[in-house]
């Protein structure tokens, strides 16, 4: 048999590779992580701690194996339940490593119990909490009020729940004051706006608008609707409520734990408008009850009265002493007669003498308005004089000078300067002494008077100097 030197063939053993600690860890969490992405893993709860921080660490194991789980913060709040050792649980999330400790675990992100559902759990854990605590105890709970003129309500506006209870109650007692806070009944955000709800109405507490009695209502639903108040922050707000607090949250046959807590439940919104007021026809018929009561202690008050005088009234004392009230009484009536007699002619005398005194001063009154009058108009007149005095002087200055303008623009007071306007046999005014030869006719108007003329000769000149010989 041929060796592989014989063949031809060299053996070269493997290069080795050394890694350290924490580069292997990480390579093997890299790989495990890609593998087991998304994985549900069933199994029961053991050393389970919970720190400051809100992380769940517990083991997850079965009768061979165990596994550590992490489940930080922010998927923790998310639950429905509390975690506790020795439930059974279904975990949801991916496989790593710790690589402080090299150890294999769950970091999850969806926990829910096995068997039981999560919501009845969760209920059930709180009911057994609070209860514990002393919150469902009666004697802690506040009485309603009997006949409340003043009603809060917390639920959904676009709700029938509410619907029904505002038929009710202007049914039973129209005069009740109903204020309505509207809140989401269902979902992540209802317990906080129930808790706003609550909050809104005690801060008018010390007020005389202070809302006497507030109800929680919903309709009906399933489980996972009516959650919303399993809420444990809703419940401890409802107990330390000082207003007193109906529930009427979904049907007879609902529970939730703010009905636990609350001062009074109610099957259903319509029975809660029932119980918060008294029906009107119920107080109507209790007065009636207490006034035929009182009716007839009054007339067996009086007839033991009377029967009690009548015997009195048999004996002479008391008959002389009655007798002596009843003159008083008569004496008293007619001093009275006369007061009211007095009393109305002193009105009369005082009426008359305010008619008189009311004339008087209506009469001065108008004799003055009169004199104002009469004064107002002399001064006006005087105004109206002067003005028009001012007027016509401002006319007659305005006329002068244009009469004075229209003078000085006027031929005739050239013409008594010295001058004279010259014109041609046609009787057309001459301007140039060219428009005239030897032996034409002209005439000349003066300042007074006419004057004709014959032309003997013409210059031709500058117009400053040119002319005409005249005889």
């Amino acid at each position: 048999m041929e060796t592989a030197d014989q063949l031809g063939f060299q053996f070269r053993p493997p290069e080795r590779r050394i890694w350290t600690v924490r580069a292997l860890v990480s390579a093997v969490r890299s790989h495990i992580e890609r593998e087991y992405s998304d994985c549900w893993v069933e199994g029961e709860i053991s050393n389970l701690r919970i720190p400051d921080s809100g992380h769940l660490y517990f083991t997850l194991k079965e009768e061979s194996a165990q596994i550590r789980v992490v489940m930080f913060r922010s998927s923790a709040k998310l639950l429905r339940f509390r975690p506790e050792n020795g439930l059974h649980v279904t975990v949801r999330g991916r496989i790593t490593v710790y690589e402080d400790r090299g150890e294999l675990q769950i970091s999850a992100e969806f926990m829910e119990p096995k068997g039981a559902g999560t919501l009845q759990l969760a209920f059930e854990q709180l009911k057994a909490r609070l209860q514990a605590e002393g919150l469902f105890e009666a004697s802690r709970k506040r009485p309603i009020p009997p006949l409340p003129q003043r009603i809060g309500i917390i639920t959904s506006p676009q709700g029938a729940a509410l619907r029904d209870i505002l038929n009710i109650l202007a049914r039973r007692h129209h005069s009740a004051n109903v204020l309505i806070y509207p809140a989401q009944v269902q979902g992540d955000a209802a317990p906080g706006e129930v808790m706003a709800g609550l909050r809104c109405f005690h801060q008018d507490l010390r007020h005389s608008r202070a809302v006497e009695v507030i109800i929680i209502a919903r309709g009906g639903g399933s489980a996972e609707d009516l959650a919303a108040f399993n809420h444990e922050g809703l419940a401890r707000a409802v107990a330390d409520s000082k207003i007193p607090v109906i529930s009427a949250i979904g049907h007879e046959t609902d529970f939730t734990i703010v009905d636990f807590v609350a001062d009074l439940r109610a099957p259903t919104p319509s029975a809660a408008a029932e119980l918060v007021i008294r029906s009107r026809q119920e107080i109507e018929a209790q007065a009636e009850d207490l006034s035929r009561r009182l009716e007839r202690a009054l007339r067996y008050r009086l007839l033991m009265a009377r029967q009690e005088l009548t015997e009195h009234a048999q004996h002479g004392a008391f008959a002389r002493m009655m007798d002596g009230i009843h003159r008083r009484q008569q004496k008293l009536d007619e001093q009275r007669f006369r007061l009211e007699k007095a009393e109305r002619q002193l009105l009369e005398r005082c009426h008359r003498r305010c008619e008189s005194v009311s004339a008087a001063v209506r009469h001065y009154d108008a004799r003055r308005r009169l004199a104002a009058v009469r004064q107002g108009l002399e001064a006006q007149v005087a105004n109206l004089a002067a003005a028009t005095h001012t007027r016509l002087l401002e006319s007659r200055g305005a006329l002068d000078r244009r009469t004075a303008s229209l003078e000085a623009l006027s031929p005739v007071a050239i013409l008594n300067r010295g001058y004279a306007l010259m014109f041609d046999a046609k009787g057309r005014l001459v301007k140039d002494a060219a428009g005239l030869k030897a032996g034409d006719e002209v005439s000349a108007r003066l300042a007074r008077g006419r004057v004709r003329a014959r032309v003997t000769a013409t210059e031709r000149s500058e117009p400053e100097s040119g002319g005409a010989a005249l005889e």
